[in-house]
């Protein structure tokens, strides 16, 4: 079963074509510009931003026995988080993203192979 995953995932254009180009790193080898490391950090600040604090509106919550500051609060939380990392996602742009997508199929494509013979 795991091993037909494999070969439909290997089959797949962009898997085959990212193995047969050798998809690396490369490109991040020269030095990024200020809106790229912005959108980088806005990217690690949205995760850090969204889950501790919809966690302390649930604890807040259950102390304050008022379900609706998990609901609401959560909500606004979450939509902040994720319009934080759009924003991250807009500064550094879809060429890195696709970049280090094509490496990391690769690298696991190749890996599952592997393990499969």
């Amino acid at each position: 079963m795991l091993s037909r995953i494999v070969d439909r995932i290997a089959n797949t254009p962009y898997a085959r074509k990212a193995i047969e180009e050798k998809a690396d790193l490369s490109a991040f080898k020269h030095k990024p510009t200020i809106r790229i490391l912005l959108g980088m950090f806005l990217i690690g600040f949205s995760y850090i931003l969204a889950w501790p604090a919809i966690s302390a509106l649930a604890g807040l919550a259950i102390y304050l026995q008022e379900p609706l500051v998990a609901v609401i609060g959560g909500l606004l939380t979450y939509g902040l988080s994720h319009a934080v990392f759009l924003a991250g996602m807009y500064l550094c742009g879809a060429k890195y993203s696709a970049i280090f997508l094509r490496w990391a199929t690769r690298v696991a494509v190749e890996k599952l192979l592997k393990k499969q013979t």
